[in-house]
């Protein structure tokens, strides 16, 4: 992940990776930080993100980012079984723009569980 032109270096998250604004903290790695939700959607809500400066949304993913954006996935599945929703099942949210309810521009991942959540569509 390479430096992203006009990234807001002081929105929630990268304020979060820089320690400025305390965060629940379930995992950390070299590549992602993941925390509670302070505003939790189901009875387990996660945020997971990449450090960095990642593109806003997953519009702004390439080629280029296939890796990190694919570990992320797997790194979202493994909080999951961390966190006692494998057996029962969770869900993976990823939003583009504000029409979708993207509320931070750094790309992030909910994992959500813990509850019957419905369907989505």
């Amino acid at each position: 992940m390479s430096e992203t032109p006009g990234y807001d270096r002081d929105n929630v998250f990268a304020r979060i990776l820089r320690d400025e604004i305390p965060s629940d903290r379930v995992y950390e790695d070299g590549e992602f930080i993941a925390f509670r939700d302070i505003n939790p959607a189901a009875p387990t809500h996660i945020v997971l993100i990449p450090r960095g400066e990642p593109p806003a949304g997953p519009a702004g993913l390439d080629d280029g980012d296939a890796g990190w954006a694919g570990r992320m996935f797997v790194v979202a599945s493994r909080i999951a079984a961390q966190e006692g929703l494998a057996e029962g099942g969770y869900r993976l949210v990823v939003n583009n723009g504000p029409d979708a309810g993207q509320e931070v521009p750094h790309l992030h991942m909910h994992i959500l569980g813990g509850a019957g959540l419905g369907p989505i569509a």
